[in-house]
């Protein structure tokens, strides 16, 4: 099956991933107890079962990963990844080599369970702010090697991705326009000029404390203004004193149950670390039963 249209995983980077972890696992020897235990060319057949509902992700890079042991396993995909399984869902079949089924096992569910569970939180986040035009997305608080995965993962839930890294859009912190404004005043309006300057295709966000700050970044042109850690009302205040000129998100101390009300003030995105550093693996599984005729 397909990705039912999630903008596509780059699979040249997952690759490289999988061919790590594999290395990883397997060192110099290789899986030693299937190959001391299971009869040389036995043939089985395996699925891959969630054991509680969620979203799934990564069913590519789980594939990847069975084929990188043995390019001679089938594995198919039951559904797709975005879709939403109940639990006990079967979601990929296999078959092959025994030995090669479980030499691929766990570093396969370790993708899928991990990308798993940043899917089946993200279509929650997506589903708190359905209908009200704001927009959920990730941070750059991802497990290093793997944005890319967890940002797909990310999308596969319903989510968006801010910027992939330091390269494609400027974000302006609280570091960044003090060491700018060392030089006089205006920190924000100097570092907003500097980087038009430098980057003039690039899009501007500037990361906002207060409402005076706020206004500051807008007045100076930024394209988007992160509202920083700012209770309710106050992201509410930001809104009216922005109007409609900078595109606005709020960021940090952001809880699900804050998201409805978010929505509600009118801030464009919502932004959330904890979509990606702080989810819990979903519970998965891989049943083999022997073929009946083996090569």
């Amino acid at each position: 099956m397909g990705m039912s249209g999630i903008a596509g995983l780059d699979r040249e980077r997952a690759g490289v991933l999988v061919r790590l972890a594999l290395a990883e696992d397997l060192g110099d020897v290789g899986d030693v107890t299937s190959l001391s235990v299971v009869p040389e060319g036995l043939v089985a057949e395996a699925r891959i079962i969630t054991k509680e509902d969620c979203v799934v992700a990564g069913l590519p890079v789980a594939e990847a990963v069975f084929k990188a042991v043995d390019a001679r396993l089938t594995f198919s995909a039951m559904v797709d990844d975005g879709d939403y399984v109940a639990a006990y869902s079967e979601i990929a079949r296999l078959e092959g080599d025994a030995a090669s089924l479980l030499t691929g096992e766990r570093t396969a569910l370790n993708f899928l369970q991990r990308l798993c569970g940043i899917a089946t939180v993200s279509a929650r986040f997506a589903k708190a702010v359905e209908g009200s035009g704001t927009r959920i997305l990730d941070t750059r608080k991802t497990t290093p090697g793997w944005r890319d995965l967890e940002k797909y993962a990310v999308r596969a839930g319903g989510g968006s991705n801010h910027r992939i890294g330091l390269y494609d859009r400027v974000l302006v912190k609280d570091n960044h326009r003090e060491l700018a404004g060392l030089e006089g005043s205006g920190g924000i309006g100097r570092s907003v000029e500097r980087a038009r300057k430098r980057f003039p295709g690039l899009e501007i966000e500037v990361e906002a404390d207060t409402l005076d700050e706020v206004c500051e970044a807008v007045e100076a042109g930024a394209d988007y203004v992160l509202l920083d850690n700012m209770d309710d009302s106050t992201v509410a205040q930001a809104v009216e004193l922005n109007s409609g000129r900078s595109k606005l998100e709020a960021s940090g101390g952001i809880t699900e149950d804050r998201l409805s009300s978010l929505a509600a003030a009118g801030v464009d995105y919502i932004s959330c670390g904890a979509l990606t550093h702080s989810v819990k693996a979903i519970d998965l599984s891989m049943e083999i039963i022997p073929c009946t005729s083996s090569s």
